[in-house]
């Protein structure tokens, strides 16, 4: 886990040796460790490191090649950088490290762009070419890192970055709210276009790169996920999925620092620790909510089943609020998945302990994880009626009140594309125009937003489809996202074995039947777990991360703390509030389930408060990072 930070081409004078050490000082919890900038007429680039691999200053950043025409910054592991490097010195290049970043500055000495093909890892980086006057970005398969990058500057400078937030330091940069983002993130619960909540601030998409010469930028596609199926049998891709993810995991065990896991009580990270057998594991929960929403004694018989040393953390109701606004601050942009909180929490305990941490991240989306993808039996019945009487049922069905008859009515005669948007979906489309002013109702649907996508897999099968659209949107938006924010506000380094570009190849070829049917989801990869784990892990139904905020805000205390942000002077700029105390006071006296409501408009002004009226908080966490890591 690192930062890197760099601007191009700005017309306007500015002490840049000053500002890009402002820059990375906003990105110091990325790499407490070391910094670097390198800067001439044309290219500022800065570096925040966590020491990983050779952890010696040969492999600091800045890095450049022997005649210095070439420099690169890099955040990420390239974990078949061995490979790599000994193909590169039969081709004649020296190298001075035993890094994985200078893998990157051979290879693009020696395969220019195609670097990217060979590559295995996860990684966002930027690369100066003098010779060339080129500027070279690019950003993993999966988006597992994070890359963003924006023009909406006074002086027409570039400015791109791992993070947004040191974008406020440069002096020239427009600091604007996109209001165009609020609607589909109230549906998505993320920022869910390619445009983030800061107007003209684009996130680079997984398996994407980007150009930037003589004031032109090109932008384009090297790797996508592909889902094509190959008709094998059941124990071929058992075998085949313990076979990859064996090798997966050793790729990710490799570090010269000390390597642990996360560990709830599911299938995914307890497969991965199965795999790796780290020395420790670390889990949360909540207190006073044994078996509901808390996991951690199940982490723990795990880990002692294994021979693994767990540590755990229980979480209160007033750590959970305290912590919402440091939260938010760490996303750059409003997030609104709960787990994010918990996560926060138990990076920062395995912080402690551990400096790389693997996790289960990716195998729902890759092996078929989620409810969603499930068709119920009572569904596969109707669905064989011809789709025209199921279209002309459904169509009534949408004028009739909302029950679950007619929800299932509705469904039932939508195509996947028109009843799918991803794991997420809070607000419907009305429900979000009639909470929001004027000003911010003019968001992309959400049919919008995810055409493009289906139109890549047009002609797959129905779970193809979904998990596509929730490999390009939900994963990198939400999932992947929380991931690195949170695990980077603890400066340590999270992998994510699941996405690696080979299990995926790999998973591609699967049936969808063998991911999922009647007997469960996953239903492959379950059976591939069987091997390590004792049955009752292998077969424990998926329950994410569950956070007791439902139950919370029915209490006075906290229910009063939600109310005075929704009736504050800063809600009623994008809410009208009255809407928004009625889903509050529904939830508080128990005349319906509102919870997600609540919160995903109550994180969106926490973060707006942060970011945009509360600058001084920003300002202090900064000099606080900054002492710590002096």
């Amino acid at each position: 886990m690192c930062g890197i930070v760099g601007f191009a081409n700005n017309e306007i004078d500015l002490n840049r040796e000053k500002v890009i050490q402002d820059m990375m000082n906003t990105i110091s919890h990325r790499g407490p460790d070391s910094d670097g900038y390198s800067s001439d007429e044309k290219v500022t680039l800065g570096f925040r490191r966590l020491q990983i691999i050779d952890l010696t200053t040969d492999a600091s950043q800045p890095m450049f090649n022997e005649d210095g025409n070439i420099a690169l910054i890099f955040n990420g592991e390239i974990y078949n950088y061995q490979e790599l490097m000994r193909d590169l010195i039969d081709k004649g290049h020296i190298f001075k490290s035993q890094s994985d970043t200078e893998v990157i500055i051979h290879g693009y000495e020696e395969y220019g762009m195609d670097i990217l093909q060979k590559l295995r890892g996860m990684f966002a980086f930027s690369i100066w070419d003098k010779k060339e006057d080129t500027l070279f970005i690019a950003r993993d398969f999966f988006g597992i890192k994070p890359l963003y990058y924006t023009q909406n500057t006074s002086d027409n400078a570039l400015i791109f970055g791992s993070e947004i937030k040191s974008f406020l330091k440069y002096p020239h940069f427009n600091k604007e709210l996109n209001k165009d983002a609020l609607k589909p993130y109230l549906t998505f619960q993320y920022s869910a276009l390619d445009e983030t909540f800061f107007k003209g601030v684009y996130k680079l998409k997984p398996g994407h790169y980007m150009v930037y010469k003589n004031g032109e930028t090109t932008i384009k596609p090297y790797w996508d996920v592909n889902f094509n199926r190959e008709e094998e049998s059941m124990d071929y891709y058992v075998e085949k999925i313990k076979q990859t993810m064996q090798e997966s995991v050793n790729y990710h065990r490799i570090s010269d620092v000390k390597v642990g896991s996360f560990l709830s009580g599911g299938v995914d990270s307890s497969y991965i620790t199965a795999l790796l057998k780290p020395d420790k594991t670390f889990s949360v929960g909540f207190e006073d909510y044994d078996g509901i929403f808390n996991e951690t004694n199940i982490a723990e018989d795990l880990s002692k089943k294994l021979g693994i040393e767990n540590h755990k953390k229980l979480i209160n109701a007033d750590e959970f609020f305290d912590v919402i606004p440091n939260v938010q601050y760490h996303m750059d942009e409003p997030q609104s998945n709960l787990s994010s909180v918990p996560l926060y929490f138990l990076a920062e305990l395995a912080s402690k302990h551990a400096t790389v941490l693997l996790s289960g991240e990716g195998a729902d989306e890759i092996f078929g994880g989620y409810v969603w993808y499930e068709t119920s039996k009572t569904m596969q019945k109707y669905e064989k009626i011809p789709f025209s009487i199921r279209r002309a049922i459904s169509n009534i069905s949408k004028l009739l009140p909302e029950n679950r008859i007619t929800t299932f009515l509705t469904k039932g005669g939508q195509k996947v594309e028109e009843k799918f948007i991803g794991q997420a979906k809070v607000f419907e489309e009305d429900d979000a125009l009639n909470v929001l002013k004027d000003d911010y109702k003019h968001g992309p649907k959400p049919v919008d937003i995810l055409r493009d996508s289906y139109k890549v897999v047009d002609g797959k099968d129905n779970v193809s489809k979904m998990q596509y659209v929730d490999m390009k949107h939900w994963l990198p938006g939400d999932i992947l996202l929380k991931a690195d924010k949170m695990s980077s506000a603890h400066s340590i380094e999270l992998r994510v074995p699941f996405l690696d570009k080979e299990v995926m190849e790999m998973a591609g070829k699967i049936p969808a039947e063998l991911k999922v049917n009647d007997k469960d989801t996953k239903y492959v990869l379950r059976k591939a777990a069987n091997d390590l784990l004792p049955k009752e892990w292998a077969n424990r139904p998926k329950v994410g991360f569950p956070v007791p905020f439902r139950d919370w805000i029915k209490q006075e205390k906290y229910y009063n703390r939600v109310k005075e942000i929704f009736t504050s002077d800063m809600s009623e700029e994008f809410f009208n509030t009255e809407e928004l105390i009625k889903l509050l006071d529904e939830h508080y006296t128990g005349e319906a389930n509102r919870a997600r409501y609540v919160w995903t408009v109550y994180v969106f002004l926490i973060w707006y408060k942060r970011f945009f009226i509360d600058t001084n908080e920003n300002e202090k966490d900064l000099e606080e990072s900054t002492l710590v890591t002096a």
